[in-house]
């Protein structure tokens, strides 16, 4: 929206559609993150996209068009080239009798107008809509990777002069793999060298997916191109090398981590997209249920203890601690992090990235924290005894630390922190709540469907004890599933959210701690106080519709009980 927030914000007040209440709610959101007003409006549903585009369309005197209901013709893209489209924020959706319409997010851009009018010599009708649809519309300009790598020669790759040259093609190359990339919502890019091409293949979802193939002369040029993006060596070919590329992609600003190995058949990328201004997620969105918000909540209130995320790499456990941050960044606490590296911008917070060749480790870096008078401490992992000790005791002398372990489960956690040295009665009397979670892909939508199976299925992959305690007596239960469609890419499956294991340290908890009981005792212990585990968490979301049995059983390996 090219109106202000604060314009934004009055005219949601004043034609009723948000309360005072709600708006100090969101004003909390937008002082901890970049997202704008439009953008937290929506993504809570506070209210409609379109809803809103009404509202600034008439702020403007001019229609509103909701281009979700429209399909858009090709034949309409030579009439505004991409590029322009993209910078302008707005597309041709229709041509008529009237002439052609175009619709805008700032309807009184008079020199995209002029343009379309002077270049087809038609009217030009002019509508507002919304970032949000203009995105979606935008599409319209898909890219082919498969075409785009058949049509770059190997003679255009060793003709190649300049690797600086930001309009030369590979340049343009390696951007469109950024956007495409970034389009499909891959979270990783990988690019293998095989004996006579290159493989380029995409994590979506958690899954590796191929992409395309290029020649291996492409191949090399590209991995050449990338190096000089993120300054590294461009001449070495032998050693491993990592670096960070910082590319505008779709009018965001995105982080690429990148990391260089050589293998038999030649060099390997493989990059880490991070957008520093993705939506803020909060725990509910990561699929956390109301009775273990409640008692993460609980711990997190607190001025001092240790609120721990475990599981293995990919889990989500950095988005889980960034959410609760989120929730904890106020102008009267010092916030400090320490990570490796740092992954996504807090506003008002001061993070650190560790570096090993200046010595600053996570336990030299968190020595320095606390000498920084902070309130919270966010340790981006626990990986050795000297962390651990120094993390326990600032939780013990009046500081909220919070951090992440690499356990299979939530009781697993304290006994990892005694096996680093840490004495069994400071892990007892500093951590407040542990958080065990995997990730599991969400039924598409789109193309979800119910089907009815035998209950003795859900009995054999998840026991008969929490089978019984979630399904009726009954031979059949319905659960759904993704068809394929093209918007999942035919997999069934669209976005991810969390399982969770929420272990709350009780008193009772305290003493088997403190005895060194084992982790099963613990578990065991903290089930029968009430904790859900993850496979009964995964259970519940299955046959509310958001998963599959498969996807659980994939994520926790769970035997069959």
């Amino acid at each position: 929206m090219r109106f202000s927030d604060k314009q934004l914000q009055e005219m949601v007040l004043n034609e009723g559609l948000i309360t005072p209440e709600q708006l100090v709610e969101v004003n909390d959101v937008l002082i901890n993150t970049d997202a704008s007003l439009y953008d937290v409006l929506v993504d809570r549903k506070l209210i409609t996209d379109e809803r809103i585009g009404e509202l600034v369309a008439k702020a403007y005197g001019t229609p509103f068009v909701n281009l979700t209901d429209i399909t858009i013709p090709d034949n309409l893209l030579h009439v505004l080239p991409e590029r322009v489209a993209k910078r302008k924020r707005c597309v041709v959706f229709e041509r008529g009798r009237d002439g052609i319409k175009i619709a805008m997010e700032d309807p009184q851009d008079r020199q995209i107008i002029d343009l379309i009018q002077s270049k087809t010599g038609e009217a030009v009708l002019v509508f507002c809509a919304t970032p949000k649809a203009i995105n979606k519309s935008l599409d319209v300009y898909k890219i082919d990777i498969k075409q785009a790598l058949e049509d770059f020669s190997d003679d255009q790759a060793q003709e190649e002069s300049s690797a600086e040259d930001e309009e030369a093609p590979i340049s343009q190359l390696v951007d469109m793999l950024f956007e495409h990339a970034f389009r499909e919502k891959a979270s990783d890019i990988h690019m293998e060298p095989q004996d006579n091409q290159g493989i380029i293949r995409y994590r979506v979802d958690g899954m590796l997916h191929d992409v395309a193939v290029s020649s291996k002369v492409v191949h090399e040029r590209i991995i050449s191109r990338l190096k000089v993006l993120a300054r590294l060596r461009t001449d070495e070919h032998h050693s491993t090398q990592d670096g960070k590329i910082r590319a505008h992609i779709n009018g965001q600003m995105v982080d690429i981590r990148l990391s260089i190995l050589p293998i038999v058949d030649g060099e390997k990328a493989v990059m880490r997209i991070l957008s520093t201004h993705g939506r803020p997620l909060t725990l509910t969105d990561l699929g956390m249920r109301p009775p273990d918000l409640h008692r993460v909540k609980t711990a997190y209130e607190k001025s001092f203890g240790m609120v721990l995320s475990t599981g293995p790499t990919g889990a989500g456990k950095s988005t889980s601690i960034y959410a609760i941050l989120r929730i904890l960044n106020v102008r009267e606490k010092n916030i400090t992090t320490i990570e490796d590296p740092v992954e996504y911008r807090l506003k008002g917070v001061n993070q650190i990235n560790v570096n090993p060749k200046t010595n600053l480790t996570f336990a030299a870096g968190l020595r320095s924290i606390l000498r920084q008078d902070p309130n919270i401490v966010f340790v981006g992992e626990i990986r050795d005894g000297e962390t651990a000790n120094i993390a326990v005791n600032a939780a013990l002398t009046g500081h909220l630390v919070l951090s992440t372990l690499h356990t299979n489960d939530a009781a697993t956690a304290m006994v990892r922190l005694i096996e680093m040295k840490v004495e069994p009665f400071l892990v007892a009397s500093t951590v407040n709540v542990i958080i065990a979670q995997r990730l599991v892909r969400k039924i598409c939508n789109n193309c979800r469907n119910s089907k009815r199976i035998d209950t003795k299925q859900i009995t054999d992959c998840f026991g008969v004890v929490v089978t019984n305690k979630h399904v009726t007596n009954q031979e059949q239960t319905e659960v759904f599933g993704g068809v394929g469609c093209k918007m999942c890419g035919n997999t069934g499956y669209s976005g991810r959210l969390g399982l969770f294991e929420v272990l709350v340290v009780t008193p009772k908890i305290r003493e088997l701690i403190a005895q060194k009981t084992s982790s099963d005792h613990i578990a065991q212990t903290a089930i029968e106080e009430g904790m859900t585990t993850m496979l009964e968490d995964g259970l519940i979301k299955v046959l509310q519709g958001l998963t599959t049995m498969e996807e659980v059983i994939r994520v926790t390996k769970t035997e069959s009980v």
